[in-house]
């Protein structure tokens, strides 16, 4: 906020459990949207089911967040209290910076994507939305523990593909057996990108694979956390050398995501300079 020349604004936690009762979620949407001082919101763990309990208390919501059903911002404008959901934006910026232009066209490789939630549905969105072939995989894998959030990713993709249109093939598997998803990577082409969106490794212990897992040659293995044991991460580690593996974490995901939200709600501009800084910010406290 200093650096942002808003020294007054004062940054205050809410700290809800996984899948909270939707009352709960209820209650800090009112409460942000009734209390005067109160200028927004960032959301991180629960941008789906806090939308799908308080949609009816927002009075507009932008075109990513009814794409993806999911709001990852919060911000008074005008008076009217609008979510956004910055993710799409935010993961494209860092999935972009990992891979280069025109990755897949150059390696042939696919997706194998570990975990259905709101940082999915952005990241496959954000490949279903690239304008040439080379930026877009031929094949997307999608694994999640539970049926309803697989069913929901499904249906953004069938929607988005009837409205624009795109040549991207996709299977949807339901599984929470880590060996099964070791069976999956193995058959993967070599230069795959294999994304750890489950939240194994921050925000519950382990990895959604065994240390037994095989990891394509010269795939790229991104943990979409930033903090926690990041087994995922670990794992790919201990291949990176004799597999040819490109490893990323998710703390660029992290900064551009709290960036994106903070220009919302403050209604500022944060250029390529600034973003640098608070990066820099950020990165001394990590």
């Amino acid at each position: 906020m200093e650096a942002l020349g808003r020294p007054e604004v004062k940054l205050s936690g809410i700290d809800l459990e996984i899948h909270a009762a939707p009352e709960r979620y209820r209650e800090v949407v009112a409460a942000i949207r009734e209390e005067p001082k109160a200028l927004g919101g960032l959301v991180t763990t629960h941008k789906i089911d806090l939308l799908a309990a308080a949609a009816d208390l927002f009075d507009g919501l932008g075109p990513y967040a009814k794409a993806t059903q999911e709001v990852s911002s919060i911000a008074k404008d005008a008076g009217m209290l609008i979510g956004r959901a910055t993710d799409p934006v935010a993961g494209g910026l860092s999935m972009d910076a990992i891979l280069g232009e025109g990755y897949f066209g150059r390696t042939g490789g696919e997706v194998l994507m570990l975990g259905a939630g709101g940082s999915a549905v952005a990241l496959t969105l954000h490949m279903m939305q690239k304008a040439r072939p080379v930026d877009r995989p031929r094949r997307i894998v999608v694994v999640n523990r539970s049926g309803p959030r697989l069913a929901r990713l499904q249906e953004m993709v069938e929607r988005t593909s009837v409205e624009g249109g795109q040549d991207i093939r996709f299977k949807f598997i339901q599984n929470s057996d880590a060996e099964r998803n070791d069976k999956i990577l193995a058959g993967l082409p070599p230069g795959s990108v294999i994304v750890n969106a489950t939240g194994m490794g921050k925000d519950t212990p382990g990895s959604p694979l065994t240390d037994k897992a095989l990891f394509p040659a010269d795939s790229v293995a991104w943990e979409l956390n930033y903090r926690g044991e990041l087994d995922f991460m670990r794992q790919a580690g201990a291949q990176a050398g004799a597999r040819g593996l490109t490893i990323a974490d998710g703390w660029d995901y992290f900064v551009h995501g709290w960036s994106q939200v903070i220009s919302h709600v403050l209604h500022v501009e944060i250029d390529a300079a600034m973003f640098a800084r608070l990066s820099h910010l950020a990165a001394v406290v990590r």
